[in-house]
């Protein structure tokens, strides 16, 4: 039986009560609030219907209108906590959407504002991906990092070091070791069906969609938005 995947619900999250970087969400980045990138990326992708942002702040609501992303609810207070999963508030979204607009979403697709090197051509990508793939339940974005973490170690109670995986070991040459890739929070599509069927989506039958590195910046801190601003300027990061 086919799962359709569209129409496409574009969904921004943007909480205002960032630790690491207050008011992450609303800090201009190349003379924008971050949130209204990830809007304005959403807005420029065909395969989009409807872009909408969750939040709990006010600001934000007001910087992602201007962007033009819709706000047609405020984000409950119960998901906006720092212990708060994004799977709900992507349920929630979902759920409302559906809802308010009286249509049958066939998938999600999540842009977070604090990676912002994500192009038009990687959602594109991605949906043709899930498109093409009926048994799977949705696309991750992923990079593949500078040092592969098979060569990682850990420190034990007693100490000593141990390998952070045990079968490194067995790895003499770098060319032997395997590819890894990391869950790099660019994107994230998910198929309506399995939004709403499972706790976790690590629990699914997922494909990945390969963004380069040096766009893969992930922003959770002042030094990680100084480095955006570096990516941005030196043109490792075009923004919509």
């Amino acid at each position: 039986m086919s799962r359709p995947l569209r129409p496409i619900l574009a969904l921004v999250p943007a909480r205002g009560g960032s630790k690491g970087l207050p008011g992450k969400n609303v800090r201009p980045l190349a003379g924008r609030p971050l949130v209204a990138h990830a809007v304005r990326l959403a807005l420029s992708c065909p395969e989009v219907a409807r872009v909408v942002c969750s939040t709990d702040s006010e600001e934000i609501a007001a910087a992602a209108s201007e962007a033009g992303a819709e706000v047609p609810f405020m984000r409950p207070a119960e998901l906006c906590t720092d212990a708060a999963a994004m799977w709900p508030v992507v349920r929630h979204a979902l759920d409302e959407m559906s809802r308010i607009d009286n249509v049958a979403y066939g998938s999600v697709l999540l842009v977070d504002p604090t990676t912002p090197g994500r192009l038009p051509e990687d959602v594109a990508s991605a949906v043709a991906r899930l498109e093409q793939e009926d048994a799977a339940d949705g696309v991750v974005g992923v990079s593949e990092p500078e040092f592969n973490p098979i060569w990682y170690c850990v420190v034990e109670r007693d100490g000593f070091m141990s390998d952070l995986m045990p079968e490194a070991r067995t790895y003499v040459r770098r060319q032997d070791v395997p590819r890894v890739y990391r869950i790099n929070g660019a994107l994230y599509l998910w198929r309506s069906d399995f939004v709403r069927s499972v706790d976790n989506w690590r629990d699914g039958r997922l494909l990945m969609c390969e963004i380069p590195e040096s766009r893969a910046v992930n922003i959770d801190t002042l030094e990680d938005f100084q480095a955006a601003e570096r990516a941005v300027a030196e043109g490792k990061i075009v923004l919509p």
